[in-house]
């Protein structure tokens, strides 16, 4: 299929959109002008720019969708809006200073989320399981009190320790209710999320190895992910809950 390249953008024709295959300077600079003036009338004035920020950012999540999809079955790609939510927030800034996108496993059987923002000084990429449901919470820890050793291996492994270091996320004080506080795999079993994250310095994000390294990022959590996958499909004898 004939692609037309322009600079770093190109276009492929089975698809209205562009890719790009990197982050633009302009993004982070556009992003920082907001952080200084987060207010309606500079952002009216600015619309704009936005726009044409947002249609290059789109263009690298969407070649970002594309390597997702070379190597694993996404269901869905959302870009969070940059209209903040207020109600709940101390700050009431009406404009997010990040741009973000989440990228959704498809069907039942592949658990697990994609994550990356965008943000001058402080742009990350993670992935896992944010706040499971109470069901799902339960079989999680139900399995690590069981058998904690295929966890502990894939979050051990050389590839994982590369580009995350430790499994992350919120966990209780103690121990929840019905678990043993002294258990081997207590601060596993503690967790109320199971993520990993990295970061990345601005000069990380304009190099042009940034969407290799996102990539690569991405692809190391395929273990993990298949992982929690079969975990969340099975009850603890391993027999599967799909219909």
């Amino acid at each position: 299929m004939a692609e037309t390249f322009v600079g770093f953008l190109y276009f492929d024709g089975s698809n209205t959109d562009l890719l790009m295959t990197e982050v633009s300077l302009s993004t982070l600079e556009f992003l920082s002008r907001l952080k200084e003036n987060n207010n309606r009338v500079w952002f009216d004035a600015h619309k704009n720019d936005f726009k044409g920020e947002e249609a290059k950012l789109k263009g690298f999540f969407n070649t970002v969708l594309a390597d997702l999809n070379s190597a694993d079955t996404i269901d869905k790609m959302k870009i969070y809006r940059i209209y903040k939510d207020v109600r709940f927030s101390k700050e009431k800034i009406p404009y997010n200073v990040h741009r973000s996108v989440g990228f959704s496993r498809a069907t039942e059987k592949l658990r697990g989320g994609y994550y990356l923002r965008i943000e001058p000084g402080n742009s990350i990429l993670a992935g896992g399981f944010f706040q499971p449901n109470p069901t799902d919470l339960l079989r999680i820890r139900k399995e690590f009190e069981t058998d904690a050793t295929e966890i502990r291996a894939i979050t051990n492994a050389p590839v994982f320790q590369k580009y995350f270091g430790i499994l992350e996320g919120a966990s209780v004080k103690t121990a929840p209710r019905g678990f043993d506080k002294t258990h081997p795999a207590i601060d596993l079993i503690r967790k109320k999320s199971f993520l990993a994250t990295r970061s990345f310095t601005d000069e990380e994000v304009l190099s042009k190895d940034f969407r290799s390294e996102v990539s690569a990022s991405f692809k190391a959590l395929r273990p993990f992910f298949d992982y929690m996958s079969d975990v969340l499909t099975t009850d603890l004898n391993g027999v599967s809950l799909l219909k």
